[in-house]
């Protein structure tokens, strides 16, 4: 899932580069909504979880990917205001 998210991003910021950044936060919006759907199965993953240990790192790691999907929104977001000001 992960390869996924970052192909994601990737074929994005080839997007947001060929259209020369208009502002629009749809590409970050998006990779944010990737991120969220993927934390939200890995949630899932952890209600069925066999062991509270293993409960416990899937939530955890549903953590590390919503902050990652929030920090590569800023990134492009980010990316579009600097390509705004030249």
């Amino acid at each position: 899932m992960k390869i996924w998210l970052d192909a994601l991003l990737g074929s994005g910021l080839l997007a947001l580069a060929a259209c020369g950044g208009q502002g629009d936060d749809a590409l970050g919006d998006n990779v944010a909504d990737a991120a969220e759907v993927e934390a939200d199965m890995l949630e899932e993953q952890a209600d069925n979880a066999v062991s509270e240990g293993q409960e416990e790192r899937l939530e955890d790691q549903a953590d590390v990917v919503r902050e990652a999907g929030e920090e590569k929104e800023e990134a492009i977001d980010d990316a579009d205001v600097i390509v705004n000001n030249q």
